[in-house]
């Protein structure tokens, strides 16, 4: 059984859960999958889900999501979600649960705890401190302050109990290894599985890229920096704004593209308090379906996030999109692997820190990228690989079925 709160239906789910899912069913594994589907995006994508895990041999039990109120509504959905595992292990007698990250391992630990069922505690970042450093918990409030120490406690448990725990990045599970949770076991109970990437659903973006500027209405000649998903948090849009200023004075002809579902008032607010022109700026939102044919535009990619302690165990999903497009790209330091992910592919450049003079090192080192975009693809491809990230889950699944 797989339990994730991220719904199947969300942008994340498509890209992030039932990728891995149907491969892994492909290689033999019968799969229940409990999640939780947000209303707008379940009514909007429940046809084609459910298509996708029919064809593949998946058995989807959507539950509703609720964040209405806060901290109540997700006590809700976690007791929601370990009474309806339960149920489904009554009746399906599962061999292994796998949940991804903290609130569907409450279920998960209490099967593990209860029926004796080998634990996967997929835990992908440091969840509670990023619910901290993304603004969403203020710890002064003496209630998010006790939520907080709760899950800690969660994590604790989940790393002294759990058969197995996948992290995103090196630095996340040598973080791990200092834990006096993990001070008695080996190293081998963590497996490192960065986000991946579909490289059949994403081309190289030089071959689309004419059709893609031609859609835009962008020219030939145009150089385009594109950013990929959400901000706000930890994604930092005030400083990649600063950072397309530097490039557009190296850059006449440059535009900012956009593909996010953020409302456009949040990036045009923030680019003319900087003074940018914002015919300069391109803002869209894409379906995953339309996500590669528009990213196609771009000759180079961005990705500034908050460098801070729970970025240390990420790895941003949008970094292996855009080096699968063959597009470089510039990043910051302290987030997982990156630094070194990008640096040792040759294939973008790495900021220190958050000011003119390394933004135009940075464009600097865009110019000196002598890689062609297929050598970044395949650069890319052995360290992002889904095919890669499938071997490895169905590796762990074999491993824990047969203890």
């Amino acid at each position: 059984m797989y339990i994730t709160y991220d719904g199947l239906t969300d942008p994340l789910g498509r890209s992030q859960v039932l990728p891995y899912l149907v491969g892994c069913a492909a290689r033999g594994h019968r799969i229940t999958i409990l999640s939780c589907e947000k209303r707008d995006r379940f009514c909007a994508g429940e046809a084609t889900v459910k298509k996708q895990c029919s064809e593949a041999g998946l058995d989807w039990r959507p539950l509703r999501y609720h964040s209405r109120p806060p901290v109540i509504s997700s006590i809700y959905d976690a007791w929601r979600l370990r009474v309806a595992s339960a149920a489904l292990h009554r009746t399906c007698q599962f061999d292994l649960v796998h949940s991804r990250s903290y609130i569907p391992s409450i279920a998960g630990l209490h099967l593990k705890r209860s029926t004796g069922l080998p634990l996967l505690f997929d835990m992908r970042g440091f969840w509670p401190e990023e619910r901290i450093e993304g603004g969403s918990w203020n710890v002064r409030n003496p209630i998010y302050r006790a939520v907080y120490r709760y899950f800690k406690r969660l994590e604790t448990r989940l790393l002294e109990a759990s058969d197995h725990i996948i992290t995103l990045s090196e630095a996340g599970k040598r973080q791990l290894l200092s834990r006096p949770a993990l001070a008695d076991r080996a190293a081998k109970v963590i497996s490192v599985i960065p986000c991946a990437v579909d490289f059949s659903h994403f081309p190289l973006a030089s071959s689309q890229r004419a059709a893609a500027r031609q859609t835009l209405g962008i020219g030939g000649d145009a150089v385009v920096l594109v950013y990929i998903g959400s901000l706000g948090s930890w994604y930092m849009l005030e400083e990649m704004l600063d950072y397309f200023r530097i490039f557009q004075a190296r850059y006449n002809d440059a535009y900012f593209l956009f593909v996010t579902m953020e409302r456009p008032e949040v990036i045009t607010t923030a680019a003319q308090a900087r003074g940018l022109d914002l015919r300069r700026l391109l803002i869209t939102a894409a379906t995953r379906e339309e996500l590669p044919k528009i990213i196609a535009a771009a000759n180079a990619g961005i990705s500034f996030i908050r460098p801070v302690f729970s970025k240390t165990a990420s790895c941003p999903t949008k970094l292996g999109e855009m080096l699968a497009s063959g597009l470089p790209v510039v990043s910051n330091t302290g987030v997982g692997d990156v630094e070194g992910i990008v640096l040792e592919t040759g294939a973008g450049a790495v900021i220190r820190e958050f000011n003119d003079d390394e933004y135009r090192k940075a464009t600097d080192a865009l110019d000196s990228v002598n890689l062609s975009s297929r050598e970044i693809r395949k650069r890319a491809r052995a360290v992002f690989d889904l095919k890669t990230a499938l071997r490895n889950y169905s590796a762990i699944y074999t491993s824990l079925h047969r203890k």
